[in-house]
């Protein structure tokens, strides 16, 4: 008796993996095995990758807000720390957009940040 391949299976696995390879270079997108391993190292990459451009943009955010503190005669930890203890939820994101769009607004925020209890500047 022949031993069953199951066929349909294995057929669907190959033409998965490369359809996922179309537009590799050479046999990348032909050969099956090479096309694997090329697919495989992709989706590690894209897998790690989603997670560092979540950091690449707090680092730009970040420049973006210490660039435009220090613009108005502060940095980015001595305004971070004052919003923190004036109780100002603002997150880097909104900060950064803030800073590049809006810098009245930015200044203001920024000025409200380093009020005192007296209602003095900082």
């Amino acid at each position: 008796m022949p031993r069953a391949r199951n066929r349909v299976a294995s057929r669907q696995r190959r033409r998965k993996v490369l359809g996922m390879a179309k537009g590799y270079w050479g046999s990348r997108s032909k050969v099956y095995t090479v096309a694997k391993h090329a697919v495989d190292k992709g989706l590690e990459y894209s897998y790690r990758d989603r997670r560092k451009r979540k950091q690449q943009f707090r680092r730009l955010w970040i420049a973006r807000i210490n660039a435009a503190a220090r613009l108005n005669g502060t940095t980015y930890s001595r305004l971070s720390g004052a919003l923190r203890e004036q109780k100002i939820a603002l997150n880097r994101k909104v900060l950064a957009d803030l800073a590049m769009n809006e810098p009245a607004i930015f200044a203001r925020v920024v000025q409200e940040a380093h009020q005192t209890d007296h209602g003095l500047p900082a």
